[in-house]
């Protein structure tokens, strides 16, 4: 072999090994199993995907600058938790603060965080170094992830959920209460 092809085959192999080790993953779609997180509540309470097992979950990843963004569906999901047909036995919605997307102090981030809580009775946890963000692929705004009982990706939206969406994510959700 000559010189100069095992010195380009070298560098090739530093490269790999630079965006290998990075954490660089897959961008989250439908069908794939989401990979754990671990976050804090503000009370310094850690969570994982695991402290919800056996339930559907429904993660909110926003940037606080878009914390309304899908309030119409978290309203929608919230309506049919009050009517009985989401169970706390089998379902939890959550929140999830991309405080690095935002130009917002972390106090302020709380004061929200605490709103959203009280009006959607659920917990909200905090992401100061965008970890979900970028292991997941999500937008820096509004992200809507709907996850099955084993943590596998049923629906997915980076932005606003479409209005026509809403109803459709609600049945689907309820249905997975039963898989």
């Amino acid at each position: 072999m000559s010189r100069k092809w095992m010195w380009g085959l070298g560098i090739c192999a530093v490269v790999m090994l630079m965006f290998g080790a990075s954490g660089y993953a897959e961008e989250l779609k439908a069908g794939m199993k989401a990979p754990d997180w671990s976050f804090k509540d503000a009370d310094g309470k850690a969570f994982t995907m695991e402290s919800w097992a056996g339930k559907v979950l429904l993660i909110n990843y926003v940037n606080p600058d878009y914390s309304d963004e899908n309030n119409h569906l978290n309203d929608a999901m919230k309506k049919a938790k009050d009517q009985g047909l989401l169970k706390d036995a089998t379902y939890k919605g959550i929140g999830i603060a991309d405080c690095k997307a935002t130009w917002k102090p972390d106090a302020l981030i709380r004061i929200i965080a605490a709103h959203k809580a009280k009006k959607y009775k659920t917990t909200i946890l905090f992401d100061y170094d965008a970890t979900l963000r970028d292991a997941w692929g999500l937008s820096k705004e509004a992200n809507m992830i709907l996850l099955d009982k084993n943590r596998v990706v049923r629906a997915i939206a980076r932005g606003r959920v479409p209005d026509k969406e809403v109803a459709s994510l609600v049945k689907m959700a309820i249905d997975l209460q039963n898989e």
